[in-house]
């Protein structure tokens, strides 16, 4: 679709991206362009964020797109991006959590509780800032939506990865909760806004296709295709989105 056409339901729509440096942060902000949505993308990475902007904006003549250098483990940091995008454009409909983050090991033994410092901050401290930072906002918003992208490691934990995943799970926890608040806010209604979360196996992009050009990397993600997901969450109706978790692989 090109961009502001006025038949996506993202047309003048205004998505806030966390993680937006990395091959899924470029793939979302270029969809989030094409399909009119005004966008502001965050990334503690001001170089390679500065990047994927000007690739949104260079793919897509006209789209407002804007990067802000955030640290969003700093609460305090992360609610005045929320205020100033709602200051700056009126409205706040998105909140795309793309931050991610890996560490794992060789056997449960040998797991370094390092890791779970670390992926403690990325993958949960940060979903905690951004979702309270920006609830009000997203319910002032008719088309409101919080997404998590996670990982099936979280409903399966594998030996290596505990820190992983039991941050993955605590991060689900954590938006499902922010789903119940919207689900309570709408009352009898239903809820108007939705939480909701993507599950990948892991995500692929073409440079890494490139560098390990046999492998096969099966059940993962391409970032487009991602982004194309990622897109289609404003095509459905809150009520039914909310407090779900959208397989984009197979269930373990």
């Amino acid at each position: 679709m090109a961009e502001g056409n006025g038949n996506s339901a993202l047309d003048g729509a205004v998505v806030a991206v966390a993680g937006a440096a990395g091959p899924a942060g470029r793939a979302t902000l270029l969809r989030l362009a094409e399909a009119g949505a005004t966008v502001v993308g965050a990334d503690a990475d001001a170089a390679r964020l500065a990047e994927a902007v000007d690739a949104a904006r260079y793919a897509h003549g006209g789209a407002t797109v804007i990067g802000d250098t955030v640290d969003l483990l700093d609460l305090h940091a992360t609610r005045d991006w929320a205020d100033h995008i709602e200051k700056d454009f009126g409205r706040v409909d998105g909140l795309v959590h793309l931050v991610g983050g890996w560490r794992g090991s060789a056997t449960f033994a040998e797991t370094d509780l390092a890791d779970w410092d670390l992926l403690e901050k990325l993958l949960i401290r940060t979903v905690q800032h951004t979702s309270l930072a920006f609830q009000d906002a997203l319910q002032r918003s008719d088309r409101g939506r919080f997404l998590l992208i996670s990982a099936a490691g979280a409903s399966k934990p594998t030996a290596g990865n505990a820190a992983y995943a039991a941050s993955k799970a605590a991060a689900e926890a954590w938006t499902l909760a922010l789903g119940d608040a919207f689900r309570k806010a709408g009352g009898d209604a239903g809820p108007q806004q939705a939480a909701a979360i993507l599950v990948v196996k892991a995500l692929v992009h073409d440079a890494m296709r490139a560098e390990r050009p046999n492998a096969k990397f099966a059940g993962f993600t391409d970032v487009t295709d991602l982004a194309d997901a990622i897109a289609g969450v404003w095509d459905r109706p809150a009520q039914e989105l909310n407090g779900t978790r959208l397989w984009l692989t197979e269930k373990p």
